[in-house]
């Protein structure tokens, strides 16, 4: 797909999820063995015009997702390019044993699309909400889980994993007006996360929805004399360990998440820190344990106190 500023601004509005059905539409066009399975999201995911256009690759399989996790691997099975897709919270937790088998140990590769991850659709409420994906994920052997952190990584990302003989966790955050970050194209790879401010006092490790939120608070440090590095940890599993390589003399290494601090993204680091033998302080920024009541999701970010305020808050309190 090409990549450029107009693009990019389109996709930022759309948001994520809208986008997901546009990136199906461009992939089919090059890839005959396409085909995508969604559970009753059809219209909120963008899949109509797809639908209308590739009738013959497509499944709404309705409010059934265990069946679609079968008709995946089925799919998957017969050589087919295969997207499942649907709301990431029951995606992940009503389909578990299915994705366990089919995913973890046949290792068929099927790329799961989670749709609006984290907070996004919090206004439906605790049901909605997916803060524990990637906790029950990562435990499950060859599964591999990406985190786009805006619209233009989410569809290089999708471009990645259509050529990716693996199976294929996509966590989406974020809603329409998502803040960008890439605005031309640029050197996607699975597995090579990237630095995107350089700083040389703490390490800001951040993904999906909460890059922008990280750059934005590296910004604020710097006018407190603080130089924050910002990574974008856009594989979340297999772990990048060259993004902590060489940090063992930062004075704080802080992780930011939409997503519970309970075997996370921060749970990731301090393993590996402990296994690199890092004295350094960790700061893990994310949801606490509890579920919130329905509201907007820029409210529910408030609450939770993944807003730039709050962020940069902590990390001074903590340097102090």
């Amino acid at each position: 797909m090409k990549i450029d500023k107009k693009s990019a601004r389109m996709w930022s509005m759309i948001g994520p999820t809208g986008l997901f059905g546009v990136i199906m539409n461009e992939l089919a066009k090059e890839n005959d063995k396409l085909s995508v399975v969604t559970a009753d999201l059809s219209t909120f995911s963008g899949l109509d015009r797809f639908g209308k256009e590739y009738p013959d690759k497509i499944y709404n399989v309705g409010i059934a997702e265990q069946n679609m996790m079968g008709i995946a691997a089925g799919l998957a099975q017969e050589g087919l390019t295969v997207f499942a897709a649907t709301y990431a919270s029951f995606l992940v937790t009503r389909s578990l044993d299915q994705l366990r088998i089919s995913m973890g140990y046949m290792n068929l590769p099927i790329n799961l699309v989670g749709l609006t991850a984290g907070y996004a659709s919090g206004i439906l409420g605790a049901t909605h909400m997916a803060l524990e994906d990637i906790a029950i994920l990562r435990s499950i052997p060859n599964i591999t889980i990406l985190s786009p952190a805006d619209c233009v990584e989410a569809v290089k990302c999708m471009e990645a994993v259509s050529n990716y003989p693996k199976p294929v966790y996509i966590r989406l955050t974020g809603t329409a007006r998502m803040p960008m970050i890439y605005l031309q194209d640029y050197n996607y790879q699975i597995g090579k996360n990237q630095i995107l401010r350089e700083g040389t006092d703490i390490s800001i490790l951040a993904t999906g929805s909460m890059v922008s939120t990280a750059i934005q608070v590296s910004e604020q440090l710097e006018t407190f004399g603080i130089s924050a590095e910002v990574i974008n940890i856009h594989t979340i599993k297999p772990f990048d360990l060259e993004v902590l390589k060489n940090r063992k003399n930062r004075s704080l290494i802080v992780t930011v998440e939409e997503h519970s601090i309970i075997g996370g993204l921060g749970t990731i680091v301090a393993e590996e820190m402990i296994n690199l033998n890092y004295s350094t302080k960790l700061l893990k920024i994310g949801i606490e344990e509890g579920y919130l009541h329905a509201a907007s999701y820029t409210s529910l970010l408030e609450k939770s106190g993944l807003t730039k305020e709050h962020i940069l808050e902590r990390i001074l309190s903590v340097l102090k």
